[in-house]
């Protein structure tokens, strides 16, 4: 495994940051960066909050909520499927008993 790192400079609101990461992960880490830059220019251009350090835990406080959201709507959609599937086979069982095919 190849554990060593890059420096990568990433810019949020027009202020540099150089982060360390493993090789290989610049382009998600740039792309992490981007998303993340856009959501902070949202909420600055908002005009509700001042401040770099404020607008930052703002954004990273509704993607959290948002990636919190889409967890739980996801397991909702999983566990549906699974209740589908499940009377499926409950239903192909009941088939198979009632006309006496087994296994």
């Amino acid at each position: 495994m190849n554990n060593s790192a890059r420096s990568v400079t990433v810019k949020l609101l027009g202020k540099e940051y150089t982060i360390s990461c493993p090789d290989g992960a610049e382009a998600e880490l740039l792309a992490s960066a981007d998303f993340l830059n856009q959501k902070m220019k949202e909420i600055h251009n908002s005009g509700k909050v001042v401040g770099l350090e404020r607008i930052a835990i703002m954004a990273a406080l509704n993607t959290s909520h948002e990636l919190i959201k889409s967890k739980e709507e996801q397991r909702q959609i999983v566990e549906g499927h699974l209740r589908r599937i499940s009377g499926k086979i409950d239903q192909s069982l009941a088939r198979m008993e009632a006309t006496g095919d087994k296994e």
